[in-house]
């Protein structure tokens, strides 16, 4: 009875520790499976986005060029404004919500049109060639999600997966288009979800984002890196100083913020055709050319960004710029308002360092940064960028900016389909619409 009740038991355990084999082999198969299928997807979408990612930036790159040296083309800016309304209404793209509508979609409020990747990706080239104040990763965000979202339809993906193929193709524009690889996969997963992270997007957004700014580095797109000098050591005055411009920042995002919502609120309240909206802004921004007597505010304004980076800037310019891509924007123009904010973080940031006495190269590249993250509200793709356009000396002050930037740009936000779901300011789960 003992050896029969012996090998009873040696046969129950294994059984038992064989069950247990199989089960965390068939997981570990069905993981490895999981991980192969977002490698294969992932890739292909990098491929592809840094091929598109690359093209938008040579058109955009024309474009400007085009434009500096014949200053004519700001006077066809009515026709370019009419001509994008006409294609957004031709398209049955009335309502339009550009990047709001990316975001939405991933928490399944809002359905991506197909048009809207061919329609923004031309119609920004528009407003950069007629001298509209706008950025590029407007675009870059609504080309990825627009792109990704075809891909997941065409494989007839379910939601859930979808939300992260879009993810991956935010993730991928974002890259190709500002050679930021790191930044961008974090960037699109934080962006969407203030206060939490959307992990199981890690691997497809990591991989696409690596991909797009390969491919974007072999068909000739360079880095867009800055040289920071001096870069003094981290000290209690120099912290102190910063901690300063890291408040100024986080009302200077705020403002810009209200700025380009409260602008675009009353344009469309005030002017009911969008005909006439882009007309009346664009009569604006030439009369605002003329008056300042300047093209240093039209475009994205990338060798004034470069010039305060080195040093140089006009007291006034953050200010000026903030009201050129409010009426852009407002007024019907396509583009994005990140270029924008780094614009008028780096020139704000080249005065204050000017004012107090402390580098203003530094002080410029860590403007930036601080109102880039006031804007986005997300500090860990704030901080990856930091270091990604301008090394690691500047990190502690990058770092530094941010946390103060966050915490005190409470819950205004560039992209009003933004949600808070943790508390800037206390330990506590919320669910927190993006102020206007």
């Amino acid at each position: 009875m003992r050896k029969f009740s012996f090998q009873h038991k040696a046969h129950e355990k294994f059984y038992y520790y064989r069950g247990r084999f199989l089960k965390l082999l068939m997981h570990a198969l069905l993981h490895f499976r999981l991980l192969l299928r977002w490698l294969v997807l992932s890739l292909i979408l990098g491929c592809v986005l840094g091929v598109v990612g690359t093209e938008f930036v040579n058109c955009i790159s024309f474009s400007t060029k085009f434009r500096n040296a014949h200053l004519w083309c700001y006077a066809l800016m009515p026709v370019g404004g009419l001509l994008i309304v006409f294609l957004y209404r031709i398209t049955h793209d009335k309502h339009d919500k550009g990047t709001n509508m990316i975001l939405a979609s991933l928490r399944s409020e809002a359905q991506i049109p197909v048009q809207t990747a061919p329609l923004i990706f031309i119609s920004t080239i528009i407003t950069h060639f007629v001298g509209g104040s706008a950025g590029r990763e407007g675009a870059a965000l609504q080309l990825g999600g627009g792109l990704a979202n075809m891909f997941g339809d065409f494989l007839h993906m379910r939601e859930k997966d979808k939300h992260i193929l879009i993810m991956s193709g935010m993730s991928a524009a974002f890259s190709a288009i500002f050679r930021t690889p790191v930044g961008a996969a974090i960037f699109a997963m934080e962006v969407g979800c203030v206060g939490t992270m959307q992990y199981a997007a890690l691997v497809p957004c990591v991989v696409s984002s690596l991909t797009a700014s390969y491919i974007a580095a072999k068909l000739g797109l360079p880095l867009e890196r800055y040289e920071i000098y001096p870069v003094p050591e981290l000290a209690p005055v120099t912290a102190l100083q910063t901690i300063l411009l890291g408040i100024c920042c986080s009302a200077l995002s705020i403002i810009f913020c209200v700025i380009l919502h409260r602008t675009e609120h009353y344009i469309k309240k005030y002017i009911k055709n969008p005909y006439i909206r882009i007309l009346a802004a664009s009569a604006v921004l030439l009369l605002l050319g003329l008056i300042f007597q300047s093209a240093d505010f039209y475009g994205t304004g990338g060798a004034i960004i470069a010039r305060a980076v080195h040093g140089e800037a006009v007291w006034y310019a953050f200010l000026v710029k903030m009201i050129f891509t409010a009426v852009t924007l407002g007024g019907g123009f396509k583009g994005g308002e990140i270029v924008p904010s780094f614009f008028v973080g780096a020139t704000f940031g080249c005065m204050f360092g000017q004012v107090i006495g402390l580098s203003p190269s530094l002080c410029a590249a860590v403007g930036m940064i601080a109102l880039f993250c006031g804007v986005t509200n997300c500090p860990l793709a704030s901080l990856f960028i930091s270091a990604e356009l301008f090394g690691q000396s500047c990190v502690p002050y990058c770092l530094l900016v941010i946390a103060v930037s966050y915490l005190l740009s409470g819950y205004y936000g560039l992209y009003k389909e933004q949600r808070f779901y943790y508390s800037k300011f206390t330990d506590e789960h919320i669910s927190h619409k993006t102020r206007k």
